[in-house]
């Protein structure tokens, strides 16, 4: 397990059940360790790929977060965070689609130096940070059809996770899916 300087709250009752009430015995065994893993996703896809990682930045705007992002981040109906779309590659292959939306009172603190990260990863500044701390894993499955990818694939339900970030308290959260590619499916 790799230690890192992020602070994660954890509960039992959220790695038994999603919020949309999820039991973890309907997640296949072999995507727990994945959908459950409160370290870093950009340092696992790393290490798994040997390093022939990087970020393709598909879209970065303001726009309206979806019903279930806006509970997530308790956002009222009309405000419109930051949101940034990202696939993270390895081996030149999308393994996760990343959708991150940033409201705009996190944005006022340490939190604006995250709309300029390009291809940069944003696991790695997340994760490097005292100051970053990580609210419970919800588990959920989505429809590929309802991602903006950089290439098409078959229409498919595919897992995915969600998770409130913290940086010096202000809320930010980060969607991780798992695309066909990545090994979370062979495993």
């Amino acid at each position: 397990m790799l230690n890192f300087p992020l602070k994660t709250r954890c509960s039992i009752a959220t790695q038994t059940t999603n919020a949309h009430g999820m039991a973890l015995f309907q997640v296949p065994q072999h995507c727990r360790s994945w959908l459950f893993d409160p370290g870093s996703l950009t340092k696992r896809l790393q290490q798994i790929s040997n390093n022939h990682f990087c970020v393709n930045l598909l879209r970065q705007y303001q726009g309206k977060a979806t019903a279930i992002e806006q509970f997530a981040l308790s956002l009222r109906t009309r405000s419109q965070p930051f949101i940034r779309e990202v696939e993270l590659l390895c081996h030149d292959e999308p393994w996760v689609f990343a959708r991150t939306l940033i409201p705009m009172p996190t944005l006022m603190g340490e939190a604006k130096l995250l709309t300029r990260l390009g291809t940069k990863p944003l696991g790695a500044a997340l994760f490097s940070s005292p100051h970053v701390s990580r609210g419970p894993i919800t588990v959920k499955r989505i429809h590929s059809s309802q991602l903006p990818l950089s290439q098409p694939i078959a229409p498919q339900w595919l897992w995915g996770r969600h998770s409130v970030f913290y940086v010096n308290r202000a809320p930010l959260l980060v969607n991780e899916i798992f695309l066909p590619n990545c090994p979370f499916y062979s495993l």
